[in-house]
């Protein structure tokens, strides 16, 4: 059996749970992941390489949204260069988990670099809204606002929920039952993976502006019931 096939068996018995996680995620990003960690460790790289590389396919992808022309061909590009770092993203936790655990560093890396690529790609909206107003209909400084209480909103989400995590006392394995298919399909509209799909919308104008709006205001209705669902949880820790 080959190293790649022999890390693919190993890494498909290593998964986080699925509770909690959406649809796209589960079936889609996780299963790619796995894949690019697998050749990851054939190839010898560390989960801090994977990071970087995820890093880079992501950065590259907000590079285009805020300056390219905003047409069908930019937007494919930048679709598939967030969906690759978003799979990259999913490989460095799981090559980490591959080798026997990963260290507090590269968890620092990784949320750091995704609280980067979060701040910037909404800040890429915003700069491609104010250089196309005529494209987007943006000429209105109105539009703006979305954006940016866009950016507001999934920083809050991210920062909120990492900080829940690490406040909660830690779930024992196999803890909540299975986890729950209505869940999974409810996630959708947050999961960065579906988020990453609207700029195929790009080239699309009116289109892609009023999808990334139904979007974030998705994300504003799921922060207040992830604040409420949080606060509630963590009332009953006691420090």
């Amino acid at each position: 059996m080959s190293s790649t096939a022999s890390a693919l068996i190993r890494l498909k018995s290593a998964q986080k749970s699925a509770k909690g996680v959406s649809l796209y995620s589960r079936f889609v990003n996780r299963p790619a992941g796995r894949y690019l960690a697998a050749g990851a460790y054939r190839l010898g790289l560390t989960p801090n390489h994977v990071t970087m590389i995820s890093a880079a396919f992501s950065f590259a992808a907000v590079a285009v949204a805020a300056l390219a022309v905003p047409t069908v061909a930019a937007g494919l590009v930048v679709w598939l260069g967030l969906a690759v770092g978003f799979a990259f993203d999913s490989a460095d936790g799981q090559l980490a988990r591959l080798r026997g655990g990963g260290s507090a560093a590269g968890e620092w890396l990784d949320h750091v670099v995704d609280c980067a690529k979060i701040t910037a790609l909404h800040t890429a909206v915003l700069l491609t809204f104010y250089r196309h107003p005529g494209h987007f209909g943006t000429a209105a400084d109105g539009w703006l606002l979305v954006p940016l209480g866009f950016q507001l909103v999934a920083v809050v989400t991210f920062f909120g929920g990492l900080l829940t995590e690490q406040l909660k006392p830690k779930a024992a394995p196999g803890d909540g039952g299975p986890p729950s298919a209505a869940r999974a399909v409810a996630l959708l509209p947050v999961d960065h993976g579906v988020f990453c799909l609207v700029f195929l919308l790009l080239g699309g104008g009116s289109a892609f502006r009023w999808a990334y709006t139904v979007l974030a205001v998705a994300a504003a209705l799921f922060l207040v019931a992830f604040l409420t669902k949080w606060f509630r949880e963590l009332s009953a820790v006691r420090r």
